[in-house]
């Protein structure tokens, strides 16, 4: 009788971790949502002249925190009058929400919290990603009644993929990061990882240079976007989220496959052919120039080079 007791109690005290363990994967959600939010009503509330009010500035921190997981949005007031896709995501902006689902499913699972009964891994993996996608449903749509709606295809792709191996990896990190083959793995990974750092490294160097060479026309473009000090503001802060786009960004030219310039211009470290047709933006006054590359664009080849020597290093070394 006594067994049976202990056992329902346990039971009971894995039902509740579970529940809690959905509702925390919620409230991750709605942190990450609220700090976009802040940011965007701020904005809203400094700009002398507002296109919308309070109902269209939280639809655009919506749209934003959806485009940080990789959603798809669906610009309805374009020039044209045909919906245009808006899917470049920021990378700077997709920072704070895995990090957040990462931390509560690594917490919800972390072996040093003794306080009470714990969800397995696989309960903590679903409860976490069950509670925060489900806040992400109810975000889908309320996004589908403003100017900037999700794309119901990459909603269901993206963001289910990106909380889930997020999850996965807090899930991995509190059972220790176990391994088959650990040190053999291990090794494998350090180098990989500090290969993709230096190339990632020199994709920076590689975008930073030719933005210092052309700073002139940067500070012109910035300053031509944005006129009051609101809008700079709201455009520095899109500059530095985009920064770590123009990282990979540098370092896939770096590669050789090269950058697409909208669909008929492409540019490599051989050259820049076709017509690029891109806005006017801080950042792309990096762009390489048009025709054949000279010695500057070739040098972008030894970031691959140098990254690989990295990596080998490392894996040799351990």
């Amino acid at each position: 009788m006594t067994h049976l007791t202990e056992h329902s109690l346990v039971q009971g005290g894995r039902s509740a971790a579970f529940a809690t363990a959905c509702v925390r994967g919620g409230v991750a959600a709605g942190l990450g949502v609220g700090a976009l939010a802040v940011l965007v009503i701020v904005a809203w509330i400094s700009s002398p002249f507002p296109d919308s009010g309070a109902g269209g500035a939280l639809h655009l921190a919506a749209g934003l925190w959806l485009l940080a997981h990789g959603v798809e949005l669906v610009r309805t007031d374009t020039l044209g009058g045909l919906p245009a896709p808006l899917g470049i995501v920021p990378l700077l902006t997709a920072a704070l929400p895995v990090w957040l689902v990462f931390r509560t499913a690594r917490s919800t699972l972390d072996p040093a919290d003794e306080t009470g009964p714990r969800p397995s891994p696989a309960g903590t993996l679903g409860a976490v990603s069950g509670g925060y996608l489900l806040v992400a449903a109810v975000i889908v749509v309320y996004s589908e009644s403003g100017p900037l709606p999700a794309d119901l295809v990459t909603a269901g792709l993206w963001l289910p993929g990106v909380v889930l191996d997020a999850a996965g990896a807090g899930v991995w990190t509190a059972l220790g990061r176990p391994l088959p083959g650990r040190e053999e793995a291990a090794a494998a990974l350090r180098g990989a990882a500090a290969g993709l750092v230096t190339l990632l490294a020199g994709g920076a160097v590689l975008a930073g240079t030719p933005l210092d060479w052309h700073a002139g026309a940067a500070r012109a473009s910035y300053e031509g976007i944005a006129g009051e000090w609101s809008g700079r503001v709201a455009l520095a802060l899109l500059v530095l989220a985009l920064l770590p786009n123009a990282a990979v960004w540098a370092a896939a030219y770096g590669l050789g496959p090269g950058v697409a310039l909208g669909t008929g211009a492409l540019a490599t470290p051989l050259g820049l052919v076709g017509d690029p047709a891109v806005p006017p933006f801080p950042l792309l006054a990096a762009l390489p120039p048009e025709g054949r590359g000279g010695w500057p664009q070739w040098a972008a080849a030894a970031v691959p080079l140098v990254a690989a020597v990295v990596l080998g290093r490392s894996v040799g070394r351990a």
